[in-house]
């Protein structure tokens, strides 16, 4: 008999914007889907594998992190979390970790002061320090990086800021197409092949997740671990709010590989 192991975390992002969670499409009209502390206990209920929260709106209105209301989210939470939006400062991200939480994640302070990544890294481990890159393909068939929770066109090369991420002591990547965001329409698998041959470290696939076979569409095309929004929190062709997540065994009989 053949003992199998699940080998891609399956990781829902949960979206926070003042006091609750919210879902958009495209990096825009946001909609409230639900109370962080209740969407916590139903993601424990259904033994989810790994949460990471985001906090859209920290950036974009130069606020520190919601650090009472973080705190009684992990206070909740029975899985390992990570947390990303509005840390610009290592003592931001040493109160974050304070917290309980496992992982933070950096977007826009990656690229305007990246030295916090290897300050960080040195501090708490690559393990610990995730960099979300968000991108949108040009008319040019190449991608463009946007800051600020996708409102902010940049400059730097994709290839290049990855590498230097990496270098810099990221242990992941985080990686979204801001065009498949909220559409339920799979991953840009194109985007992860070609971003997972040159990344030396794990990259989730974030952006565009419909049902289980995008999961294991983007393992197939190396992704290390899968994340979704929408396929999560809503249900039905008129997005009605429930909170889902797949039981253990199917994601097993899906994502599962033979032990060594």
């Amino acid at each position: 008999m053949t003992t199998m192991k699940l080998t891609t975390r399956v990781i829902p992002t949960l979206l926070l914007k003042n006091n609750g969670f919210y879902k958009g499409v495209k990096f825009q009209n946001h909609k409230y889907v639900g109370d962080p502390i209740n969407t916590i206990k139903l993601f424990n209920d259904k033994e989810c594998d790994e949460l990471v929260i985001l906090d859209i709106t920290a950036t974009l209105e130069n606020k520190k992190p919601n650090f009472e209301l973080l705190k009684d989210i992990a206070g909740e939470a029975f899985m390992p979390m990570g947390y990303g939006g509005g840390l610009n400062t290592i003592d931001d991200i040493r109160t974050i970790f304070s917290l309980g939480y496992e992982k933070i994640v950096l977007n826009t302070s990656a690229i305007v002061q990246p030295e916090l990544i290897g300050i960080a890294a040195k501090e708490y481990g690559s393990q610990s320090i995730v960099v979300s890159i968000d991108v949108k393909k040009t008319l040019f068939n190449d991608y463009m990086i946007y800051s600020k929770a996708g409102t902010q066109k940049t400059k730097n090369n994709l290839a290049e800021h990855i590498k230097k991420v990496i270098e810099l002591g990221a242990g992941e990547i985080l990686l979204s197409n801001i065009d498949h965001d909220g559409c339920m329409c799979g991953y840009d698998v194109k985007l992860i092949n070609m971003i997972t041959k040159y990344a030396s470290v794990p990259v989730i696939a974030s952006c565009g997740a419909k049902d289980i076979e995008d999961f294991v569409l983007a393992k197939q095309n190396n992704a290390s671990a899968v994340a979704a929004g929408s396929m999560f929190v809503y249900q039905g062709p008129h997005k009605a709010v429930l909170i889902s997540y797949p039981s253990y065994n199917i994601l097993l009989e899906k994502l599962g590989e033979p032990v060594k």
